[in-house]
């Protein structure tokens, strides 16, 4: 098979594991875009994300039974912090897709998927730690990169370099 074929056999299964979803959840859920690269959708009702990615993991023709990645965005100009969290069902089914969720920037918050995919606890505590972002119900929701006392979220596009931390300079 050339490789066109297996890229547009991807994108296909993947738009047929949307179509489940959307189904089951309608206007919860953006359009799918199937873009060859990582097709993805948005959860537009960030109080469903959990619902949904329970739905998605135990769905039998669905079972993404593993969250390969947990990524931060910054949307200062909505104002918003989101996540594109990567999934995969391994095994039989073996298809791809990316979901997008997104929140507030400040005092929003996202539910965690921990419980769920047990990969998300870190890969949450991580975007935490880097945005500031809070995932509600997280068991163990502090910082994993940076020192407890740390000032600010690094990977916010206006962060702003501390000068020093505990009286030493801070390289920038």
């Amino acid at each position: 098979m050339e490789e066109g074929a297996v890229l547009s056999q991807a994108v296909k299964e993947s738009a047929e594991a949307y179509a489940i979803i959307h189904e089951k959840f309608g206007d919860a859920v953006s359009v799918f875009d199937a873009n060859p690269t990582m097709p993805f959708f948005e959860v537009l009702d960030v109080a469903l994300w959990q619902k949904i990615a329970l739905f998605m993991r135990d769905h039998p023709r669905l079972r993404f039974n593993y969250m390969a990645c947990l990524s931060g965005v910054d949307y200062p100009s909505e104002e918003k912090v989101g996540i594109v969290c990567n999934l995969e069902s391994l095994g039989e089914l073996n298809h791809k897709i990316a979901v997008k969720v997104r929140c507030a920037r400040n005092g929003g918050s996202i539910p965690t998927v921990s419980c769920i995919w047990h990969t998300a606890n870190w890969h949450e505590r991580e975007a935490y730690d880097m945005y500031g972002m809070v995932f509600a119900g997280h068991p163990d929701l502090r910082r994993i990169l940076c020192p407890e006392d740390w000032e600010g979220y690094p990977l916010l596009k206006d962060y702003k370099v501390q000068e020093t931390y505990h009286g030493v300079k801070v390289p920038y």
